[in-house]
């Protein structure tokens, strides 16, 4: 199975290293500077048990000549418009696209430039960076991949494809159903995202203040009531869950979004929370603390952002 990765950043990066080092031919699929700069030092992963380091098979858009039987699009969301350009000549009657994106926008764009019965379902759990070395620096050991079909169940193709990314290093899970995991992940990452940026602090100082447990526990039922409008309604379990972490006491957790908005650096508040709010008014659900974030968002935080891979 030839497998085609688009980006090579701490995401890209690491699930492609691991499935090269297991032997999987993959290639990588990055702009210039990236490219050469890969060629020339190797793709590196720090932060394990020992480090891992791999002589990476390299493209750039010009040299992409063949088509691919999965390609895993791992770039960000600033990035997609022009990713999208340069893969496709490796999409194929048969190649099955895989995104690593959060929210959903981005499964809208595939549908309307590959279709949709290309597209599985997918979320993937990384904590890591790109360090000022330019290598990949893995900050927690948690590296887990959840994909399924879209509309449920299971399938050749999946089953195939699950056979092939099952690899050390990689926790790989299949859903039921591939949409319903994404909409979790998207739930979650959205209430982060706002309660941090609203409050600009670390859960754990917000939950302490008085009405802050109340507060988050608010946008919490937001991000909810419109995953349950669109069909993908939350496990009262997994809310319970959300709830939990963003309310525990002493943490110290504040949100990548938060986090790229405070350091000045391009972030996906628009994908993420613009887009989300967007479908509630399309739903008729009505998310005053989702929009009253979005809004401080696009005066303080959301900017041109960058392009690339």
């Amino acid at each position: 199975m030839k497998i085609l990765i688009v980006g090579a950043g701490a995401t890209g990066g690491y699930f492609g290293a691991r499935l090269a080092e297991a032997g999987r031919d993959v290639t990588f699929l990055v702009r210039e500077q990236r490219a050469a700069f890969l060629k020339r030092r190797g793709l590196r992963i720090a932060g394990l048990e020992r480090e891992l380091r791999i002589e990476p098979k390299v493209l750039t858009a010009g040299e992409l000549g063949e088509r691919y039987d999965v390609v895993l699009l791992t770039v960000k969301a600033a990035g997609l418009q022009s990713a999208l350009a340069d893969l496709a000549p490796a999409v194929g009657p048969d190649t099955l696209i895989v995104p690593f994106l959060n929210g959903m926008a981005h499964m809208d764009a595939l549908a309307a430039e590959f279709g949709a019965d290309k597209v599985l379902g997918s979320v993937v759990h990384l904590v890591g960076t790109i360090n000022v070395d330019g290598d990949i620096a893995i900050l927690a050991p948690m590296a887990r991949w959840t994909l399924g079909e879209q509309g449920g169940g299971t399938s050749a193709r999946l089953e195939r494809i699950l056979a092939e990314i099952s690899v050390p290093g990689i926790d790989v899970i299949a859903a039921p159903n591939g949409l319903d995991v994404m909409w979790q992940k998207w739930v979650f990452i959205v209430a982060a995202g706002v309660v941090t940026c609203l409050m600009r602090g670390p859960v754990g100082a917000i939950a302490a203040a008085p009405g802050g447990a109340a507060f988050v526990a608010r946008v919490v039922m937001e991000t909810c009531d419109v995953a349950a409008a669109a069909g993908f309604p939350v496990p009262e379990a997994e809310a319970a869950n959300t709830l939990a972490f963003l309310t525990a006491p002493g943490s110290a957790f504040t949100s990548s979004l938060y986090r790229d908005v405070t350091a000045g650096l391009p972030n996906e508040g628009e994908h993420i929370v613009g887009d989300f709010t967007r479908r509630a008014r399309e739903l008729g659900v009505a998310t005053p603390l989702l929009d009253l974030a979005l809004l401080q968002l696009r005066v303080h935080g959301i900017g041109p952002g960058t392009a690339g891979h």
